[in-house]
This record gives structure tokens, C-alpha cells and sequence, in this order.
């Protein structure tokens, strides 16, 4: 049994002629139609990958440099909205300064007024007392030169009777 083996396996120098002329055929037609796409094929894919690679390298690149631009641009922001709440702050401020200064200043001006009208009022009062106090006077001027009296003591008593009977107004 082990001396009969298959003519198949058994190397015939026609079966090798003939597998070699077919493999040769088949390498020629392979190698002219067929390995040329095959080669383009992979190197294609091949550039496609590194080209995919590096494109997702530029992204990643990018996209950090776009990252610390959005930081840069949200600081920037924080500075001008704080600069904003300075300036509206100082704003305030400055309206609140000068209303309290315009109120002081009405404040002041009233006061002027009302210390000027207390003024005058209190002049045309004192007039009106000098006059009354020169009216009486003279009415007891008057009175005590009508009255021609010789005694001294009796002057004294008319002027005292007089003063007691005048009512200041």
C-alpha cells in the first residue's frame, strides 16, 4: 500500500512541463492586466490613508488653535464686559454725584430765599415797630406840650399814666 501512490502526486515531467507553462501564462496575464491595478489599487489606498492621517492631524492642530483663539476671544470678553461694568458703574456714580449736587444747590437756594423772605420780613417788622414806637412818641409829645403843667412831679405822672394806658399792637 505505501508503494501505491497516486499518479497525481507523483511528479510526471510532462505534469510539471505543462503546471509550469500554465503558472507562467497565468503569471504574464496577471502580471500585464492584472498586477498593475492591483498595485495602483493599494497604493491609492495607501496615499488615501496618509492623506486621511494628515488631514486629521491638521484638523487636531486646528482645532487646538481654534480652542485657544475661543479662550483669547473669552477673555477679551471678560475684560470688556468688565471694562462696561466699570464705565456704567462709574456712570452711576457720576449721575448720582451730580444729582446730589443739584439737590444740595436747590437745597441752598431755597434756604437763601426763605432766609432773605425772613429777612425783609423781619426789616418791614422792625419799620412798622419804629414807626408805631415815633407815632406814640409823638402823640405823647404831643400830649405832654398841650398839657402845660408847672409841677414837675405832676409831668412825670401824666408821662408814667400815659405809658400805661398805650397798647402796642
Amino acid at each position: 500500500m505505501l508503494l501505491e501512490i497516486n499518479p497525481l502526486v507523483l511528479p510526471d515531467i510532462g505534469l510539471v512541463f505543462w503546471s509550469s507553462v500554465a503558472f507562467l501564462v497565468l503569471l504574464i496575464v496577471l502580471g500585464r492586466f492584472a498586477w498593475g491595478p492591483i498595485m495602483k489599487g493599494i497604493s491609492e489606498r495607501e496615499q488615501g490613508i496618509e492623506d486621511a492621517l494628515a488631514r486629521a492631524d491638521k484638523l487636531k492642530a486646528d482645532m487646538k488653535l481654534m480652542a485657544s483663539e475661543n479662550e483669547a476671544l473669552l477673555q477679551k470678553a471678560r475684560e470688556e464686559r468688565a471694562v462696561m461694568i466699570k464705565e456704567a458703574k462709574e456712570a452711576s456714580d457720576k449721575m448720582v454725584a451730580e444729582a446730589k449736587d443739584k439737590a444740595k444747590g436747590e437745597y441752598d437756594r431755597i434756604v437763601a430765599d426763605a432766609q432773605a423772605a425772613i429777612y425783609q420780613q423781619k426789616n418791614a417788622a422792625l419799620i412798622e415797630v419804629k414807626n408805631q414806637v415815633g407815632a406814640l412818641v409823638i402823640e405823647v409829645s404831643e400830649k405832654i406840650l398841650r398839657r402845660e403843667l408847672s409841677n414837675k412831679a405832676e409831668q412825670e405822672k401824666y408821662i408814667n399814666e400815659l405809658a400805661s394806658s398805650v397798647t402796642l399792637n
